[in-house]
């Protein structure tokens, strides 16, 4: 955030009711180099609620996380913390949440979506983040 590494990403993926992803992709479908992973903190004690944001990360790997994010579209309780051997379930590591505004979420979650190279549901025109802020 601190860096303006988000400036210019797009939301790549739109799951109406479930979340939109964004935070790794430019317009034209390109990866942004990212830094290392990082450790999934899923057992923060924060809950996959409407209008939350988490670390998206690879299913099969808990410390895969480096820079895509989603927002929660509704309480998304089987995202949360499990402390399953297997890891499969070990849960997405809230951070933060949508304070205000989640009447644009809502609007983007509204977008029309096709299948797109390797993204399945990508928003038919770009929804661009152009900055992110750290609040506190």
């Amino acid at each position: 955030v601190d860096n303006g590494f988000y400036a210019g990403t797009v939301f790549h993926h739109v799951d109406s009711g479930f979340m939109v992803i964004g935070g790794g992709y430019t317009q034209d479908g390109a990866a942004k180099a990212t830094s290392a992973p990082i450790p999934n903190e899923a057992y923060n004690g924060l809950k996959n609620r409407r209008g939350t944001l988490a670390m998206a990360r690879e299913t099969e790997y808990v410390d895969s996380a480096t820079s895509q994010f989603f927002i929660n579209l509704g309480d998304n309780a089987e995202l949360d913390y499990d402390e399953s051997p297997d890891g499969l379930s070990f849960g997405y590591c809230v951070f933060g949440e949508v304070i205000e505004g989640m009447d644009v979420v809502d609007r983007i979650a509204s977008v029309s979506v096709a299948a797109t190279g390797d993204f399945p549901k990508m928003p038919s025109e770009p929804v661009v983040i152009n900055a992110v802020t750290r609040l506190r």
